[in-house]
């Protein structure tokens, strides 16, 4: 059995799921698309201009995205969140400025906790959202 990761871009976000895959692979290391398949014209669900479904990688872990421009009544939501978690600082710090960036949301600061609610995570956490919607968290592991 495999479990993936699936994103489906509705709303003001429908049409933004090539942009963001290639922001996503760029950034972080070992990361490709693998596959990217578009709706045909007059085929339910979509326009020829939008992902039926695409397949990408990010540091190995495997990715899938759609795009849907019926009138959905649900989008992105922190409450389901991608976690990055990786013992060198440079990286999360790196990775963590480059997602929150660009019309990204800071929800989190990336910070040690301690003495402040510790979060007990490790030696910094941070949560954000990107330009596209989909929410992150960042831990820097001891």
């Amino acid at each position: 059995m495999i479990t993936t990761t699936f994103l489906t871009f509705v709303g003001n976000q429908c049409g933004k799921a090539e942009e963001a895959i290639n922001f996503y692979t760029t950034i972080f290391p070992n990361s490709e698309i693998k596959s990217i398949t578009k709706y045909a014209d007059g085929e339910p669900g979509g326009t020829p201009e939008l992902i039926k479904y695409g397949v990408f990688s990010l540091n190995g872990s495997e990715y899938m995205v759609s795009e849907s421009n019926y009138n959905h009544a649900w989008s992105f939501t922190p409450a389901v969140s991608i976690l990055i978690s990786d013992n060198a600082n440079d990286l999360i710090q790196s990775l963590y400025d480059k997602i929150s960036s660009n019309d990204g949301q800071v929800m989190m600061p990336l910070e040690n906790y301690k003495g402040e609610g510790d979060y007990g995570f490790g030696e910094k956490f941070g949560w954000c959202q990107d330009k596209f919607g989909v929410s992150w968290q960042f831990l820097l592991t001891e």
